[in-house]
């Protein structure tokens, strides 16, 4: 796994030379989701964990032109069957990902644009991991790793527009539409609101597998903010649900999520959010609920 791993992350600021320059740091953004801390079924859209680190050319003031904000994603997910491989379940899957996206604002809009290459298969290691990971827990081992989809890759493109308006001083609502083409083929839309202080201000970022919202800068707002979201997508194929193994993708999936942004201090915050996943494809007996997770602590 960590040869491919510094493979991608090699790759990364090689693909985007135009993005490395005139720019610090400015915040970093991450988020752990496991249907552990959720209905505890360790099935379907098992794990995942998503690391953002975010460089610009100015603090984050929302107004930013294309490209003076850039944001480096790495990811790693898990999708595991909760009884068997096809037809009655959907194959194991171990997928990590590294991609390049900006986020500007255009005619009121909050914009982001990027892309991001995927690695299936044995070859990330995720499936070795795991196994290993619940040995050594005493836990009942994954199900058919060996029948997980062989090794690729994937070019994706995503694309996501969002407008917040504020529905007095500590409430906004923030509509949304993506696209995305590539590792899956979907166009969604949604909406989530936001209640309290916390997060009014930030850079969020979107959560690929749940759709929750994480932080990649924090103001000085302390207290608690909580998070609603929905949102439907229109799903037109997957690679990790692939038709020639004779799966065929649900035409829809909807995802239903609520959380809790609490900052203590400056440097101490925590996020704590669930997700209802929807059926993906036929032959899945029911949706599924998965936890996600945000721990901050620098001292």
């Amino acid at each position: 796994m960590r040869p491919l791993f510094a493979l991608l992350i090699a790759l990364l600021p090689a693909a985007t030379p135009a993005f490395s320059e005139g720019r610090e740091a400015i915040g970093n953004g991450r988020l752990f989701n496991n249907d552990f801390f959720g209905d505890g079924r360790d099935r379907w859209r098992t794990g995942s964990y998503v690391y953002s680190h975010v460089r610009a050319r100015d603090s984050y003031t929302g107004y930013e032109d294309f490209g003076d904000l850039v944001e480096y994603r790495l990811r790693a997910e898990i999708i595991a069957p909760a009884t068997g491989p096809a037809p009655g379940d959907r194959p194991y899957v171990g997928a990590m990902s590294v991609g390049a996206f900006t986020h500007f604002e255009h005619s009121g809009f909050q914009v982001s644009l990027g892309s991001e290459l995927t690695a299936i298969g044995p070859q990330t290691g995720l499936s070795a991991f795991q196994e290993n990971f619940h040995a050594t827990l005493g836990m009942t081992g994954p199900l058919y790793p060996d029948d997980q989809i062989e090794n690729a890759f994937f070019l994706s493109g995503i694309a996501a527009a969002t407008r917040s308006y504020r529905v007095g001083q500590n409430t906004s609502i923030r509509p949304f539409i993506e696209g995305q083409i590539g590792a899956e083929d979907l166009v969604r839309a949604g909406a989530d609101m936001i209640i309290g202080q916390v997060a009014q201000d930030d850079l969020l970022l979107r959560d690929v597998v749940t759709g929750q919202l994480y932080r990649a800068t924090e103001s000085d707002a302390v207290g608690l903010s909580y998070l609603l979201g929905v949102d439907v997508a229109s799903v037109f194929d997957s690679n990790y649900l692939p038709a020639d193994m004779g799966y065929t993708v649900s035409d829809t999936r909807t995802r239903a999520r609520a959380g809790v942004f609490w900052q203590l201090g400056e440097e101490v915050s925590f996020f704590y959010g669930a997700t209802y996943l929807s059926k993906e494809f036929e032959g899945q007996t029911e949706g599924q609920i998965v936890g996600s997770l945000k721990l901050n602590f620098n001292f």
